[in-house]
């Protein structure tokens, strides 16, 4: 099993660049594909990474239910990450991510 990312260390800059990548979430029973469309910033807050929100998209056949989730990304690695879903976008489900 690969070593999951300090959440605390991820800054909005780390996430920036990789807007419209795909990460992979491991569901109990499969891979789902989600792809990053937002990353804003959120605010002021006394995390060191500041303050940021992230919107992904997933597939429209398959909602997940709000928990926290294995999401791999080539570059970024594994991170456990409490996504909420928020709802249909144009390209699919939509789910957030908020560091705080």
């Amino acid at each position: 099993m690969t070593a999951s990312v300090d959440l605390a260390k991820l800054h909005i800059d780390d996430f920036a660049p990789h807007k419209d990548a795909v990460f992979e979430l491991q569901a109990t029973e499969r891979v789902v594909p989600l792809k990053l469309t937002k990353v804003d910033p959120a605010g002021n807050s006394g995390r060191q990474g500041g303050a940021f929100s992230l919107l992904f998209a997933g597939p429209k056949d398959h909602v997940l239910p709000q928990a926290i989730y294995p999401v791999q990304h080539p570059a970024l690695g594994t991170m456990e990450i409490f996504l909420v879903p928020i709802g249909p976008l144009a390209d699919g489900n939509g789910y957030q991510a908020i560091f705080t």
